[in-house]
């Protein structure tokens, strides 16, 4: 099933199920319970993220190319990092290069993410996919300069990780059904139209189950956690010469059976004040 989460002409958010026709069928009852389909037909005016998340948890360096291109060894266990829940972007949505706190090299970073549908703990690597309630298809936008150089702060991965609008999601959550085997999954980012990733989901380094099984050692994963599982080769930094985002830009995530997760980018208005 994709499920889409969206916002009606009245303004009420809404969970549907899209129908290969592109139709949609509105849900009724919880993403993470017992979901029924009404027989109402929908009709989105804005498509949201499918989801708010707990938590995201991220992994670098799961892609072995794009190890190389970086020039970074093949890690031994998960590289972990998180992005603030408050970075999630909507579908069609702007990605907002930061001002206040200016970067001159942000970054896109086509990822799958995955759900976790049930509250669990020590999961073993044979019963990892089973607390997965589905995927989706994510930009793990980066603000390199922040991330890398150390006259910003010096390694701040988080906060280069982690500004408003920097964690892109949708444009749906297939659920696992539709997609037994999350290793067998073709990989695009396109930015303004040009292919500059290319990958399978076969090339991680650690596949989910076995991310999975990492995360949740001696730590509880809430259900509603994202895991973004890694980005191909292709990213912008690595590029001769390095290919940053800049206003005007437009960048699409496709995986395959999830769909396009598309975003122009802007600059950053005037800050908001304290509230």
């Amino acid at each position: 099933m994709k499920i889409v989460r969206y916002v009606d002409a009245a303004g009420a958010i809404h969970l549907a199920c899209r129908h290969p026709d592109g139709s949609l069928e509105r849900l009724a009852g919880d993403l993470f319970g017992a979901l029924e389909p009404t027989g109402e037909r929908a009709t989105a005016h804005r498509v949201l993220a499918p989801l708010e998340p707990r938590a995201i948890l991220c992994i670098g360096l799961n892609y072995r190319r794009h190890a190389a291109e970086t020039g970074a060894a093949i890690p031994t266990w998960p590289v972990l990092f998180m992005k603030v829940p408050g970075a999630v972007q909507h579908p069609e949505a702007p990605i907002l290069l930061p001002t206040t706190a200016p970067s001159h090299q942000v970054d896109y970073e086509g990822e799958l993410a995955v759900v976790i549908g049930r509250t669990c703990r020590n999961v073993p690597r044979s019963e990892a996919l089973g607390v997965v309630l589905g995927y989706t298809c994510a930009n793990d936008v980066s603000a390199r300069d922040w991330q890398k150089q150390s006259q910003l702060g010096g390694g701040q991965w988080c906060r280069g990780k982690s500004f408003d609008t920097f964690a892109p999601l949708g444009p749906c959550l297939v659920t696992t059904a539709a997609i037994p085997d999350p290793q067998a999954l073709r990989l695009q980012t396109r930015l303004n139209g040009e292919t500059v990733q290319a990958a399978s989901t076969a090339d991680m380094i650690f596949p989910v189950a076995a991310i999975i099984e990492f995360l949740s050692a001696s730590t509880t994963l809430a259900a509603g956690t994202v895991i973004l599982t890694g980005t191909p080769s292709g990213v912008g930094m690595a590029a001769d010469p390095p290919r940053w985002l800049r206003r005007g830009d437009t960048v699409e995530v496709e995986i395959e059976g999830i769909g396009v997760l598309r975003n122009p980018v802007q600059e950053e208005s005037t800050p908001d004040q304290a509230r």
